[in-house]
């Protein structure tokens, strides 16, 4: 772990741990409160490190210090829950150890019934003594090769508290200033700060120069054109949007992600025939997680049926409006809408 003033998390994020871990080894970056004290008090071995804005060279600093055959890392703000650090604990009895690295699920945003609703796969337990480095002052990410193992293990991301949203994107411009050209990996990202920060053109404009370089991941190439569908929208050019997303099926088939997406657009045009038929496509994609892109499991299922409940109301068609409600509420029983709609089809 690599952790900066953790004080609110980092015992929390400890004690889901449990008995999973064989040693813990904490780099702290220049804390200021109680983290070193908390992660003294769970047995964890402290070590400094200055920060250079660079979150590759902290966590390779941290994986230097690991003695294990492997290692797993986590930042303050994830937990195991029950469930998942018991799975973790039969895996490691049952390993192979010919295996290089174990993708775990990441989940990272929830509904308010708790189950996610943003998930994907990360290079989460890696052999150690393997070479393997971690790429990237920012989004940091290794690379997986060798062997490489998929478990049905999450790591809960449970964030308490806004970080500073222009670190980031400080980090990147910094990194431009000095003259360091971007690999295509993190102009995508760069690209995206640019986004969450609200400078939109210039988002669009990196995105669009990530798509020329033919470098690019394709899970990126499909994210950026989202990415500048939102754009796009925020600048008021509803056109622009759709044609983005309309362009990621140059790189691939849609997913359902992208046809909720394109869905949308013609539902606010008030276009409910052909907005019918992207939901309705939706349901007809198989969700694939191995991609190693962002996976958004409302898509497929929940979303695109409510979305068809309201648009079959709208085209008339009561009945199929009240199935496909009743199709929402087969993935979300107690959702909101789904009870609205309900109330909404016994009165009329």
């Amino acid at each position: 772990m690599i952790v900066k003033n953790e004080e609110a998390v980092l015992g929390r994020c400890l004690e889901s741990v449990g008995t999973a871990a064989d040693e813990i080894i904490v780099v702290d970056t220049g804390s200021t409160d109680r983290t070193r004290e908390i992660a003294k008090a769970h047995g964890a071995r402290i070590y400094d490190f200055e920060w250079i804005d660079d979150f590759a060279a902290a966590r390779n600093f941290a994986f230097e210090k690991a003695g294990m055959q492997y290692c797993m890392w986590l930042d303050a703000d994830d937990l195991l829950l029950p469930g998942d650090r018991d799975a973790l604990l039969r895996l490691k009895q049952t390993l192979d150890p010919a295996v290089d690295v174990v993708m775990l699920r990441y989940n990272t945003a929830f509904g308010q019934d708790g189950e996610p609703t943003f998930s994907y796969y990360r290079e989460r337990i890696l052999k150690n003594h393997a070479d393997f480095r971690w790429e990237g002052a920012v989004h940091e990410a290794i690379a997986p090769r060798g062997r490489v193992e998929y478990a049905e293990i999450a790591v809960t991301h449970k964030k308490e508290r806004a970080g500073d949203p222009l670190r980031n994107l400080r980090i990147y411009e910094s990194m431009l200033a000095r003259g360091r050209s971007l690999v295509p990996r993190e102009r995508f990202y760069y690209a995206r700060e640019l986004y969450y920060n609200a400078r939109y053109d210039d988002a669009v404009r990196e995105l669009e120069a990530f798509l020329r370089q033919p470098e690019g991941w394709i899970e990126n190439q499909l994210e950026a054109c989202r990415c500048i569908a939102w754009c796009k929208s925020a600048l008021g050019d509803a056109d622009g949007a759709l044609r983005a997303l309309l362009g990621a099926m140059a790189y691939a088939a849609p997913r359902a992600e992208l046809c909720c997406e394109i869905g949308r657009c013609f539902f606010e045009r008030g276009d409910y025939p052909t907005a019918v038929f992207w939901y309705e496509l939706a349901l007809t994609r198989e969700r694939d997680d191995r991609t190693g892109g962002f996976v958004s499991p409302d898509c497929y299922g929940y979303l695109p049926c409510i979305q068809l409940c309201i648009c079959y109301d709208r085209l008339g068609d009561r009945e199929k409006a009240k199935a496909y409600n009743e199709r929402a509420g087969s993935y979300k029983p107690d959702d909101p809408s789904v009870l609205y709609n309900r109330a909404y089809f016994a009165k009329n």
